[in-house]
């Protein structure tokens, strides 16, 4: 029997990559090795292709994209301290095969290299496009202890883990680039303690944290012990290392460290409540697709309704209010309360504020149409019309200064196209395009709970486009609570018209829907690209053709 050291610490790193950054990816897992050594770690895990950035898409089909990240793992190799251990992830080509892959890095060599075996292809994943199926396990030795690596997809089954402890593993090493959805890590934390009480090794599971496109990775990377007990959690959306402590060949919940013996070497983070995971989620993914697309700043238009207000909050948050540039575009539909409503919370979020009229353009646009509208009702064209030129200034502020237009409307709004193209949708990232309207109200009223900035006015008013005169949003569409949740049921849930009404939804409410939702793909396929907070968003995870003469049977 080998004789296992008294303790070892173990680092599990959740940091914020960027796809194709190489360099600094490198600088980046240096960093945060040389940390965790002075802490006392001598072994790191960093999450799912660390190196190049997850997900890499079609970037993983290019040979010279491997080429330069071998060589970048070569250097990273080359530059850890001697007697540090670095388990990273990246892509790997081996003739004309193409792996998701993860290596071991010591004493300036690659030691070992595991090829993840279970490739998703589902939801946002489409692994199989870039990757081929590796066939082997990875056990590997450390200061006396046999880790067996895996990858993400590897644990949400049996079979990978079960070969890897059969193959020696006396813990296992699991990366992962898992997204966010609401409640995820329940799930994530179900899957590994089944295979902890499966295996009774323990699992080391690090995850990627921070913003990529539709996408924002949250973290909360966490420790299960052999009984299948939690016993470390990293909090969520945080870039920290975890570092937990193996003492005789187990992991020691309330272990003393040399180093710092008055700080917890496993804590426990508590878990944010939905409203609180998914603004932070909000946050996080306008962050960083602000930074990481080198945008200065954004700007929006502030209509004193409840989705711009919270659109603007998200953005201040994510950016600070240096950053944020606030348009209102009044029309002579406009109502003074919207006004003053818009401008309170600009003054309370201490963004920049100005307002730019839009009735001498709009009269413009009537006047040369005159010819072509005469003897016309007012209708959906001039409401599309007045948005248009919204989008046409905002547009024009963007070309002029730099700054991306963010656009506001939500996911109940994109489901029945109650939007405007080139016009209320044209921006650079839509902020709440799978956040359900009940769920903006939630997230309004979680954010003035932190401070008082949204005015209670704007979120208790029903909501208007205010595009003509005494205009509801219920004139045009069912109740929110209504729809959400029948969207949520057809689209999240692909449950059948019939399905639903079953539920005890009216058979008209359903059929007014679902034929908003099918006839509206058009519209969203040319939308900006929106953070992921759900299960099932649109765009990144439904896919279904424009043309399209299915129609669900009642």
């Amino acid at each position: 029997m080998r004789p296992k050291i008294p303790r070892m610490k173990i680092a599990l790193a959740q940091i914020n990559t960027a796809v194709g950054d190489l360099g600094g990816n490198v600088e980046h897992l240096l960093r945060m090795a040389h940390q965790a050594r002075l802490d006392g770690a001598s072994l790191m895990l960093s999450p799912e292709l660390a190196l190049c950035g997850y997900p890499p898409e079609d970037l993983a089909l290019r040979n010279d994209f491997y080429l330069e990240n071998s060589r970048a793992l070569a250097s990273l190799a080359k530059q850890l301290p001697a007697d540090f251990c670095l388990i990273v992830g990246h892509p790997l080509q081996e003739g004309a095969a193409r792996y998701n892959a993860a290596s071991v890095l010591h004493g300036g060599q690659i030691v070992a290299t595991y090829r993840k075996q279970s490739l998703p292809n589902y939801g946002v994943f489409d692994e199989i496009r870039t990757f081929q199926a590796g066939q082997d396990t990875c056990v590997f030795e450390w200061q006396g202890i046999r880790f067996g690596i895996n990858i993400c997809e590897d644990i949400w089954s049996p079979d990978v883990p079960q070969r890897t402890q059969a193959a020696g593993a006396e813990a296992l090493l699991v990366l992962n680039a898992s997204p966010f959805h609401s409640n995820k890590i329940k799930e994530r934390h179900q899957i590994a303690q089944d295979r902890v009480r499966e295996s009774g090794i323990p699992l080391f599971y690090a995850n990627l944290v921070g913003g990529q496109d539709e996408l924002v990775f949250d973290g909360g990377s966490f420790v299960f012990d052999h009984q299948g007990n939690l016993v470390a959690q990293a909090p969520l959306f945080d870039e920290t290392a975890l570092i937990v402590e193996w003492a005789d060949g187990r992991i020691q919940r309330h272990a003393e460290s040399d180093l710092a013996p008055s700080a917890p070497l496993v804590p426990l983070a508590s878990f944010p409540s939905e409203e609180a995971a998914i603004y932070t989620a909000l946050v996080t993914g306008v962050r960083d697709y602000v930074r990481k697309n080198g945008f200065p700043g954004v700007l929006l238009g502030l209509s004193g309704g409840i989705d711009s207000a919270l659109t603007l909050t998200i953005a201040v948050d994510a950016l600070g209010a240096d950053k944020v540039h606030a348009v209102m575009m009044p029309s002579q539909f406009t109502a003074n309360i919207s006004l003053e409503d818009a401008e309170e919370l600009a003054n309370n979020m201490g963004v920049r504020y100005d307002i730019q009229p839009i009735k001498r353009m709009f009269d413009s646009f009537m006047e040369e149409l005159a010819d072509e509208f005469e003897n016309l009702p007012f209708d959906q064209t001039e409401e599309n019309i007045q948005a248009r030129i919204r989008g046409v200034i905002l547009m024009a502020l963007s070309n002029k200064f730099g700054s991306m237009v963010l656009t506001t409307g939500n996911k109940s709004e994109m489901a029945c196209g109650y939007a405007t193209l080139y016009g209320d949708m044209a921006g650079g990232l839509a902020v709440l395009k799978d956040v359900a309207k009940t769920m903006v109200w939630r997230l309004s009223r979680y954010r003035n709970t932190i401070a008082q900035v949204i005015p209670e006015r704007i979120i208790t008013r029903p909501p208007s486009a205010e595009l003509r005169a005494n205009q509801c949003d219920q004139d045009s569409l069912p109740e929110y609570e209504t729809l959400d949740a029948i969207m949520a049921a057809y689209v999240e849930q692909a449950l059948s018209p019939k399905e639903i009404v079953a539920q005890g939804f009216r058979t008209a409410d359903v059929e007014r829907v679902v034929s908003l939702i099918d006839r509206s793909e058009y519209k969203r396929r040319q939308s900006p690209p929106g953070i992921r907070i759900t299960p099932l968003s649109f765009g990144r995870d439904r896919r279904y053709p424009i043309t399209n003469r299915y129609k669900a049977p009642f």
